[in-house]
């Protein structure tokens, strides 16, 4: 293949059912990613799965799958390349077999990516030396090992490169890294060695800028009202040619904005050093990348430089951290701002003269400038505001006792409180992100299923 196109039709678990759909149908794809996780994801799917050894993945990810198959049948080229697998690929895979064998499509082979699933053997790898020193406090993984839900490394492009070797026109990952779901069809289509650092480059930043879907194509822009017609947002596609250099686009016909803005703003998205961006598959330097807007929503992106990865996987860790629980009140009326801060002051007087304290507790007033404090503050006095009150603490009674509290200041507190007939919050887990270091030497990714 001289040239491929591949586009990211998810780019959260929650996104748009419809996006894959369409880019699908319109984009003319080789390649349809899909990127359904995030850390607070898998501690939510390993939970799932302890409850029951047949979930702990995606389920959007099955539904978008039956609605594709009219498109699969049409395009017997396309391939899907997710990581909806989350905890359990084996699984997800079993039942998307049984969809497209219903479908008459049983012919397609379906392969799984796993070996990130470190949770097994955590205590035997702690005991080798592989402590999980937190990057941010430098603390060792001891501190917490008891309450540990979910450990993963992020894996690279290779197994799913191995999985389309052996014939898998879907492939169905674990936790890898986002851009890795864009590299593995670069290099297996081009034949690119796993030295090429520049070509590599090339992929990850394309994966990165499609990864997050409609956030390279007008949302989350900071000119969205120059976007046309929003609500029918494109996804976006990369066309790309075996030298690395693409053009990012998205269907004809669809809306929202390509431009050099829209791409720059999603090359820096959630990235800490532009100059080395750590990928399992290569560092990335992203300050020597070329936009070129050439109109008609596309933009030409060159210049591509790499070095080698490094000898880690980043691994994500989540463990129980206590419970929380926050609830809403409508206030209205003259000073709202200050009367729905007064109310937060005697939610929580009232709880401390039950006799609970919190470990942490916060009042917020929506509407005067809390959302984001300190940045902007409201010229006059709002008529209504939201009060939030939020609270987290080790003690699950504590946090129920809380959830008890808003009702009551409908009659026993100031006038113009309402805004309760949703019923009482819900106390909720809260599970922490423990980010963390491997050594690659110890994990082996596992690809199964494409010979089936």
């Amino acid at each position: 293949m001289k040239q491929m196109r591949i586009g990211n039709g998810c780019g959260f678990w929650g996104d748009n059912l419809d996006a894959p759909i369409l880019l699908a149908e319109r984009g003319r794809l080789d390649y349809l990613t899909l990127e359904y996780l995030a850390e607070l994801t898998m501690s939510i799917l390993a939970l799932q799965k302890q409850r029951d050894p047949n979930a702990g993945f995606a389920g959007d990810f099955l539904d978008v799958l039956e609605r594709l198959c009219p498109t699969l049948h049409e395009q017997p080229g396309l391939k899907i390349i997710t990581n909806a697998g989350g905890m359990n690929p084996t699984a997800c895979a079993a039942r998307a077999r049984d969809i497209l064998a219903k479908a008459g499509l049983g012919a397609r082979r379906i392969a799984t990516v796993g070996g990130d699933d470190l949770l097994p053997r955590l205590d035997e790898l702690l005991a080798a030396g592989q402590h999980f020193e937190n990057l941010d406090s430098g603390e060792a993984l001891a501190t917490v090992r008891p309450r540990v839900v979910s450990a993963n490394a992020y894996l690279g492009a290779r197994p799913i490169v191995a999985a389309l070797q052996q014939g898998a026109s879907i492939v169905i990952t674990g936790r890898v890294a986002d851009a890795s779901l864009t590299v593995a069809p670069a290099v297996h289509e081009f034949g690119w060695s796993w030295d090429d650092w520049d070509r590599l480059s090339a992929a990850t930043v394309a994966g990165h800028l499609i990864e997050c879907g409609a956030q390279a194509t007008g949302g989350l822009w900071i000119g969205w009202q120059q976007a046309h017609d929003l609500a029918n947002v494109g996804y976006p596609l990369v066309e790309m040619d075996e030298s690395g250099a693409f053009t990012i686009t998205k269907p004809e016909g669809t809306g929202g904005a390509v431009n050099i803005e829209t791409v720059a703003e999603q090359l820096l998205y959630e990235v800490g050093d532009p100059a080395a961006y750590l990928t399992p598959d290569v560092v990335a330097d992203f300050t020597s990348v070329r936009l070129e807007d050439t109109g008609n929503d596309q933009v030409r992106v060159t210049g591509f430089r790499g070095r080698p990865a490094t000898d880690t996987y980043k691994t994500s860790i989540a463990y129980r951290d206590g419970w929380a629980a926050s609830g809403t009140l409508l206030i209205f009326g003259p000073d709202a701002p200050g009367k729905a801060r007064r109310c937060g002051e005697m939610l929580l007087a009232r709880l401390r003269r039950a006799g609970y304290e919190y470990e942490h507790a916060n009042v917020e007033c929506l509407g005067a400038g809390d959302c984001v404090p300190g940045v902007v503050s409201a010229k006059t006095a709002p008529p209504e505001v939201v009060l939030r009150v939020a609270v987290r603490d080790s003690r699950r009674a504590a946090v129920e006792r809380f959830t008890k509290e808003f009702a009551p200041l409908v009659t026993s507190g100031p006038p113009g409180v309402t805004g309760y007939t949703t019923g009482r919050p819900v106390a909720r887990e809260v599970f922490a992100y423990w980010p963390s270091l491997v050594a690659k030497s110890c994990i082996t990714a596992e690809v199964e299923g494409a010979h089936s």
